[in-house]
Order: structure tokens, then sequence, then C-alpha cells
């Protein structure tokens, strides 16, 4: 099984640690592309500071980010579980988990980045600031370095289970599962319902995708269906509801929460 996490803007900056090392890091076969957005990223922070900030999408309160991307190469690293911040993985709170469902995290969950393409919660990287949308100078846009890259380490990584793909769309766009894997590939959308209305909150997105992570890991549960997936979930107390199934083939799964109920957080 492999648990496919989006990344997150807000990053938190290690004190300490080792200088960036690509050959450190999973998906050793990722490489190269990794180098090559790496110098081009370092390029362009250490230009115009005006140029850099209009490329990243960054403003003008923003320039300690383009400062970082320029000495990506000497900053400290730490574990991705670390350096990841944001509601997704505030609720995720890997660091609090016990041992045993902590070394499951180090297993299955690995985390898209527009950068490194797909890391493991272990690797150890710098606090960068890249988004999925970006294009770099002479490059062209990131998604294209990485969309004929990413589905074969996808495949593997998942093996004979499923992979349970959170990323939003942006990040899907980075390497679509491929067709080996497509009867395996869960995706979840969060409904939030008030009075009777269910809408899609972004706040409540991201903390329950956490939160039914975390739970999944500390069920100790390796689901290797969908079916398998929705009745852990669904035993653990969450609402599981499956609005477009296809008969033969896993499919997204809706998770319905309510301002008073959220099963499985903590």
């Amino acid at each position: 099984m492999l648990v496919l996490l989006p990344p997150s803007e807000g990053k938190t900056s290690p004190s300490v640690g080792p200088v960036l090392d690509l050959e450190a890091l999973s998906f050793p076969r990722l490489t190269s592309v990794r180098d090559q957005l790496a110098r081009a990223l370092v390029r362009l922070a250490s230009g115009k500071p005006a140029r850099a900030a209009e490329v990243l999408g960054l403003g003008p309160t923003q320039a300690d980010a383009i400062e970082a991307d320029a000495r990506l190469w000497e900053l400290p690293c730490g574990p991705a579980a670390d350096v990841y911040t944001g509601v997704l993985f505030g609720e995720l709170d890997l660091g609090s988990l016990d041992a045993v469902a902590r070394g499951r995290a180090s297993e299955v969950v690995a985390v898209a980045s527009a950068l490194f393409g797909v890391v493991r919660i272990d690797d150890p990287i710098p606090a960068y600031r890249l988004s999925g949308g970006v294009s770099l100078p002479r490059l062209g846009p990131v998604a294209s370095r990485w969309r004929t890259r990413l589905p074969r380490e996808l495949t593997e990584a998942t093996g004979d289970g499923l992979l349970v793909d959170l990323r939003s769309g942006t990040y899907v766009n980075l390497g679509k599962p491929e067709a080996a894997v497509a009867d395996r590939t869960v995706t979840v959308r969060v409904l939030h319902e008030a009075g009777g209305v269910r809408k899609v909150v972004s706040h409540f997105n991201k903390a329950t995708k956490g939160q039914l992570v975390r739970a999944l890991l500390q069920s100790g549960a390796e689901p290797t269906t969908l079916e398998g997936l929705v009745e852990v979930w669904s035993d653990l107390g969450w609402h599981v509801e499956r609005p477009d199934v296809v008969a033969g083939r896993a499919t997204q799964v809706d998770v319905v929460t309510t301002d008073a109920d959220h099963p499985g957080a903590g």
C-alpha cells in the first residue's frame, strides 16, 4: 500500500542537519530531474528578487523564501515528516504516533513534491519554496518534468496493494497513476455538512485527510481493496460513502464530516 499526500506550502526550517544530498533520498531514479530542478530554482532565486517572486508566486513579505531557495544546497535538512507543516500534517501528527504506527508510516506514506517528485517521510530535505504550478525559466512547467517519471515510481511503490492518492489536483498533474494500478487507486473527497447542505471546504478537507491517515496507521490495518478501506474507516467511526462505484475498479470515496463530529482525530 502507498498513501500519497500533498505537500504543504508552509514548511519548518531545520535548525541543524546535513546539507541536501539528492543521493540520500528515496526513489533514486528521480535524482537527475531533482538535480535539474534544484539548479534551476537556485539560479532563479539568486537573480532578481522581483522576477523570482513573480515566477514562484510569492508576495512582498516572502523575501525570506526566495533567499532560502537561493541557498538550497547550503540549508540544513531534516526528515520530510518534520519539514512539511500545515493543517493536514498537523492533524496527522506523525511525531506523536506510537513506535509501531510510526514505523508503518515510514513504510507506506509518501509526500508529493514539485522539487523532488515524491519523498518518503524520513527523507532529509530542506525547507524550500516551489509549487507544482510553477514554470521555471529555461525548463518550462515543473509538472512536465515529472509526468513521464513519477507514474512508474508510484506503481512500484504501490506494489500489489492500494494506492490511496490524497494529492490535490496540482500535484496529481505531476504524474497520474498508471493503468497497472488504476483498479487499485482510491481518491478521497471530504464533504462538510452543515444545515443539511454539503460543501467542499478546504480546511476540513486537509484536516480530515490528516485524521484519516492517522487513524489508518493506528489501526494496524492494511486493506487491499476499496471495500476493505471503506470498512476500516467506517469501523473507526467515519461516515464514508461511495458515490461513483465502477464495477471492478477502485474509485472515489466521500467522507462526510460535521462541526461536531470528527471521528478518529487525535
